[in-house]
């Protein structure tokens, strides 16, 4: 179990001011590490200590939610549930919040609790009320005649722009899998829960949805999509999205591809729910994108029939949705990123910002080609800017790999 002995830190003065208004920046922090799960953990704490710092002081899910429960009977009672459920499952993805912990200076519970999301609130309070996140993200899928594209709007609160990084990581750990991927992640968050690939060709995005009533004791999502980053093809990712003998604690969705595969390129969405009581698998539904097809998915479910929560981020998704299907459908790369740039909408918009002072922003797209394998990273409206980042998506030698994946 981690150790969780580690008092609230004494934050200076200077850690303990929130961040100017310093607009959106353009750039985009890469960290390259190689190690185990805790070094990897520790080295991306100990680079982005002060980002990782400042945004644990300004999450305000955190501080007005999470850590109040958190202090109660019933709220630790919750956490508790659920860290065992992670570590029978992943104990080397607590290793990795463990290095970052210590690499931050920031105690670990802080950190477990964001990975928690509204699971305590939700939990504690018999269902959807306890809500804190009203953020989202918007998916393109164009499955055109040489035009494979996924693109990929990250929204998230306001307080979270400028507050990523990328995480190109390596892990090589006696007894456990090796992996290789490359992932956005929000400071101090493990890396997986947005969109990024790995060295088995698989390439994904991820939507937050929205259930009305989460579950204790079973598994975060944040850790089942950091499982994904070691899927070798589409039937591991399968198998770790249904995450048989637990199950789901939260609802979400990915947009996936396999550049490996053979034949036809093949996209996939998949809706994952929450487990039903008593039940030890994830609810789970894909839908299969085939040559001269797109799709789009926002944060609402389409197809699994799960009770959701009531307010903005239902009512964005539904706005957004709307204002995607006015636009004929992609068959472009270019027709993606107009898509994905469109503010027409008075009040929820495709690409989310128009105030600095905007309660939900678009913190960064991502095009993924999968013919010309490159992953374009921007940090404005794509349509209008050039991409900040181009990334070659470079696939394993299966000859030199070592014989555990």
């Amino acid at each position: 179990m981690v150790d969780q002995s580690m008092t609230t830190l004494e934050y200076s003065s200077e850690n303990m001011i929130e961040s100017k208004n310093i607009g959106r920046r353009q750039t985009v922090p890469v960290i390259h590490t190689r190690g185990t799960h805790y070094d990897i953990g520790f080295d991306i704490g100990r680079t982005f200590s002060g980002l990782i710092q400042r945004y644990v002081n300004v999450y305000r899910p955190l501080n007005e939610t999470y850590l109040p429960l958190y202090e109660t009977a019933v709220g630790n009672k919750i956490y508790q549930e659920t860290l065992s459920c992670v570590q029978q499952q992943f104990p080397g993805y607590l290793r990795e919040i463990q290095g970052t912990s210590d690499g931050a200076n920031v105690p670990f519970h802080k950190l477990f609790l964001m990975h928690l999301d509204d699971i305590v609130p939700n939990v504690a309070n018999g269902g959807a009320q306890g809500n804190e996140l009203p953020v989202g993200c918007s998916t393109i899928i164009c499955n055109q005649p040489g035009q494979e594209i996924l693109g990929h709007n990250e929204d998230a609160l306001g307080e979270t722009l400028n507050y990523w990084y990328l995480v190109s990581a390596h892990v090589l750990e006696p007894g456990c899998k090796e992996e290789k991927f490359t992932s956005l992640s929000y400071a101090g968050f493990l890396p997986g829960y947005t969109m990024g690939y790995n060295y088995h060709g698989l390439v994904y995005t991820v939507n937050t949805l929205s259930a009305a009533n989460l579950r204790s004791g079973k598994t975060p999502r944040y850790f089942i999509t950091r499982g994904l980053l070691a899927a070798e093809n589409y039937l591991q990712a399968q198998q770790i999205l249904k995450n048989d003998g637990f199950g789901a604690a939260e609802g979400f969705s990915v947009n996936m591809t396999f550049l490996t595969q053979q034949g036809d390129r093949m996209f996939h969405n998949a809706e994952i729910g929450p487990c039903k009581i008593d039940d030890t698998q994830s609810q789970l539904n894909i839908l299969t994108i085939g040559p001269g097809e797109n799709t789009a998915h926002c944060n609402k479910y389409l197809r699994l029939n799960i009770p959701e929560v009531q307010g903005i981020i239902i009512d964005s998704s539904v706005k957004r949705m709307e204002t995607i299907c006015k636009h004929p459908p992609a068959k472009s790369r270019e027709d993606v990123a107009n898509i994905l740039s469109d503010q027409t909408d008075n009040e929820y918009r495709v690409y989310q910002e128009i105030k600095p002072d905007d309660y939900v922003k678009t913190i960064a797209t991502g095009i993924f080609d999968c013919v010309n394998r490159t992953w374009s990273i921007y940090t404005d409206k794509p349509n209008s800017t050039d991409p900040i980042l181009v990334i070659p998506l470079e696939l394993h030698n299966r000859e030199t790999t070592n014989s555990t994946l």
